[in-house]
């Protein structure tokens, strides 16, 4: 766990920016036998807890991971999920002249080599609920080209949810209008023009390690009901 610090700030750390966006979700649309909200992210597993205690509703993670450009490691130009749905930034691809099925076999190899070693690491081994006719909150602390809430997004459509909402602190504003023709509405208190970077928007930020993440994993109850769940 480390701390950075920002002189450009929004909040004052993350729990200000979790009080903020939970004041924005309106709890009579959210009841514990219908309703999860998911972590999308590593930073977005705080969020996700935070919303989980605020509206006594189970708390999940969905495990994506990023599919990089060739020859860039920092340009990232698809997700995929561990449900198998995927998204590409076609704009990009098209610019770089990026194979297509590089994209599709970088996809395949980063799943079974990242995503499933993820599923063991942070839910030890369990598959994803069922969330078939669930209404869900997707929580991540930020939205920056969306590719990640994109792929959550589609993997909840294709797991047949009754509704999906995004939740986060800050979003880039390009990208809010798109988002609502994918979900049935959006929580943030914050969509910024020319979104900068996260840090910029937080004086302290807590970058949270695997043990911390694991042990807000233990503390939402995740893994005791889903493995009652699976037997």
């Amino acid at each position: 766990m480390r701390v950075t610090k920002s002189q450009t700030a929004l909040f004052e750390n993350q729990e200000e920016a979790s009080k903020e966006l939970i004041s924005l979700i309106p709890k009579e649309y959210f009841h514990p036998k219908d309703s999860v909200a998911i972590g999308i992210s590593e930073a977005g597993v705080y969020f996700a807890l935070q919303i989980s205690k605020s509206l006594k509703i189970p708390m999940n993670i969905l495990l994506s991971e990023p599919i990089l450009a060739p020859n860039n490691s920092e340009l990232v130009v698809a997700m995929v999920s561990e449900t198998e749905e995927m998204v590409s930034h076609t704009k990009l691809i098209d610019s770089f002249g990026i194979d297509k099925d590089y994209i599709y076999s970088e996809a395949q190899r980063q799943y079974e080599e990242t995503v499933l070693a993820h599923i063991y690491k942070y839910r030890k081994g369990l598959t994803l609920d069922n969330l078939k006719g669930k209404n869900i909150i997707l929580v991540d602390e930020c939205i920056e080209t969306g590719l990640t809430m994109t792929v959550a997004l589609k993997s909840m459509i294709e797991m047949g949810v009754r509704s999906v909402y995004v939740a986060v602190p800050i979003l880039d504003k390009s990208i809010h209008q798109n988002l609502l023709t994918l979900c049935d509405g959006v929580f943030s208190p914050h969509q910024i023009d020319n979104y900068i970077s996260i840090e910029y928007y937080f004086k302290e930020r807590e970058i949270f390690d695997f043990e911390a993440l694991e042990q807000m994993i233990e503390n939402s109850g995740l893994l005791t009901v889903s493995k009652q769940i699976k037997e």
